[in-house]
């Protein structure tokens, strides 16, 4: 939980909007949570992506891979194993609907 934390607050930090953290673990084995936070344009993705990736690294947590970290991003995917972070534009987050797609999953609320 406290990575959890730490990563909602470093998205909030930068006005990461509508963020939800879901427990995936009982209906996928690819990570046990999924978080999903919206930005305003793909400049602010790029510099969410930016930020937690740095501050993560400087915490001695491991990324695994990031998917999708362009100046044209819609959607991009920060994978720590345990944990997917899913940072898209207002646009992406509507049409794609991760929420709807995994509203089986707990809601976690930190």
């Amino acid at each position: 939980m406290d990575k959890l934390k730490l990563i909602k607050t470093l998205l909030e930090d930068k006005k990461a909007e509508d963020i939800s953290i879901l427990d995936v673990r009982k209906h996928t084995n690819i990570a046990d949570y999924f978080i999903i936070a919206t930005a305003n344009s793909s400049v602010h993705a790029k510099a969410l992506a930016e930020h937690l990736e740095k501050e993560l690294k400087s915490r001695g947590i491991t990324i695994d891979h990031i998917e999708g970290l362009n100046e044209h991003a819609q959607w991009i995917l920060i994978d720590l194993l345990d944990v997917i972070v899913h940072i898209q534009t207002k646009e992406a987050r509507e049409y794609y609907n991760l929420d709807w797609l995994w509203s089986n999953a707990e809601k976690v609320n930190l």
